[in-house]
């Protein structure tokens, strides 16, 4: 848990303005603007949001970023995005094993151990990053919605 929560939501910028202003985000947020998902993650909420941070995203097998940010991967790069995305604002007290609705539509499959995991790849790093909307829990890595197909936008 962060010290974040005696600071009252007046005070706390959208989940967009946190993600850039802690730094470690940049790949994430330019993919946000690329799919055009900044007006919606400034949106009221609330948000939880499954952030993989630039070290995630630089885990990723060499020019995939970058061919998701391509206009006509839009809509995969969407897909990708919102599926880090779970309605409502869910704090690390709160999560618990078990397959949680992602605003993309499929669920993710959550396990709560010594870490909590997310489909069994990307572990939970930091947690109860407050937002005005919501709140940013940071990932060491990217998950990917079913049906999308990383190496086919390699191709």
């Amino acid at each position: 848990m962060t010290d974040s929560h005696n600071e009252s939501p007046n005070e706390l910028g959208d989940i967009v303005s946190v993600a850039t202003g802690a730094g470690t985000f940049s790949t994430l947020v330019a993919a946000v603007s690329a799919a055009g998902l900044v007006d919606t993650l400034q949106g009221e909420g609330p948000f939880t949001v499954f952030a993989p941070s630039d070290d995630a995203f630089a885990a990723l097998p060499d020019g995939l970023v970058e061919a998701l940010l391509v206009e006509e991967n839009r809509e995969v790069l969407t897909k990708v995005l919102t599926y880090h995305v779970v309605p409502g604002k869910v704090m690390a007290a709160d999560v618990a094993t078990g397959d949680v609705a992602s605003v993309e539509g499929s669920t993710i499959a959550v396990s709560v151990g010594d870490t909590v995991t997310l489909n069994g790849s990307a572990t939970v790093t930091a947690t109860d990053v407050l937002a005005s909307n919501g709140v940013i829990h940071v990932i060491d890595a990217v998950i990917l919605p079913p049906g999308v197909d990383a190496a086919a936008l390699l191709a």
